[in-house]
């Protein structure tokens, strides 16, 4: 059970509370009473003194009285007013989020046809400015495993490739050399390749050597032509025909270390050029 004083506690906020309902309650009836008393009297007895003095009290009153008779039907009106408000916001924002999501995609359209228009037009220099004989090529896919690595171009003995030839990428950079070909398509061996070993001459010198793949994704420079040449990072590397084996000139690639070259690697590469270079190292 309860202690006494929490009960007379509980009791003393129970009165308190009811005592203020009633309070409300004879003040919401009186304020509804003034109207109807102001009215009998305009009616029955029209004194127009009384009339003016009771208009005072009366008009407050009925306003008060209006305001809190009507007060829950202004709240739903404005919550149903604020709904639509939301309802139209929403439908607005979903509106605008549909154009910026069309917008956005038709802006990547553009940029994705503007960088295709600008590689191709890449292309197109270099086909017209080559001083040879090439053919344009995609590739189907690329190969690493075991120590090889070698890619699948679109072209073949159709379009006049046959094994020898040298492939560039777009950009002018040494990719590969073809293995073998078909009607329409041929094996082109990359420079990471384990077989692969060209000759090439260091930029800017008549210092020459030899780049051998390993299977790894640098091959490595060796056996340079001046024994006391000091290979070092950043030093640029072309083709040499030397061999007879490649067109000279061709960029290869930028030596990392003493050994290590980064070169253009198969899995980047989307579309490429097949120089017709034959053995006599000769352009046909």
């Amino acid at each position: 059970m309860l202690p006494f004083y929490l009960l007379n506690w509980g009791l003393m906020i129970q009165n308190k509370l009811s005592s203020r309902v009633r309070d409300l309650i004879k003040s919401a009836a009186a304020a509804a009473v003034l109207p109807v008393l102001f009215i009998y009297i305009m009616i029955a007895k029209p004194d127009y003194r009384v009339m003016n003095g009771l208009a005072h009290a009366v008009v407050p009153a009925a306003r008060w009285a209006g305001g809190v008779i009507t007060w829950p039907v202004r709240a739903t009106g404005a919550a149903v007013r604020n709904i639509r408000e939301l309802s139209t916001l929403r439908t607005e924002n979903e509106e605008l989020r549909v154009r910026l999501d069309a917008a956005l995609a038709n802006q990547n359209a553009c940029d994705i046809a503007v960088l295709e228009n600008q590689k191709l037009a890449r292309e197109l220099d270099i086909v017209r400015a080559a001083p040879h004989d090439v053919v344009v090529a995609d590739v189907m896919h690329d190969n690493t495993a075991f120590h090889h690595s070698t890619f699948l171009i679109n072209r073949g003995t159709a379009a006049g490739i046959a094994p020898g030839m040298a492939v560039v990428s777009t950009d002018n950079r040494l990719a590969g050399i073809v293995q073998d070909a078909g009607a329409n398509f041929a094996r082109v061996r990359a420079l990471t390749d384990s077989d692969s070993n060209i000759a090439v001459r260091i930029v800017g010198s008549e210092v020459y050597g030899f780049l051998g793949g390993t299977g790894a994704v640098h091959p490595k420079m060796g056996l340079f032509s001046d024994p006391e040449f000091q290979a070092a990072r950043g030093i640029k590397l072309v083709s040499s025909n030397i061999s007879g084996v490649l067109p000279g000139g061709i960029p290869v690639g930028t030596m990392i270390n003493d050994t290590d070259v980064d070169v253009l690697q198969p899995g980047r590469l989307s579309r490429v050029l097949v120089l017709k270079f034959d053995n006599k190292n000769e352009y046909k």
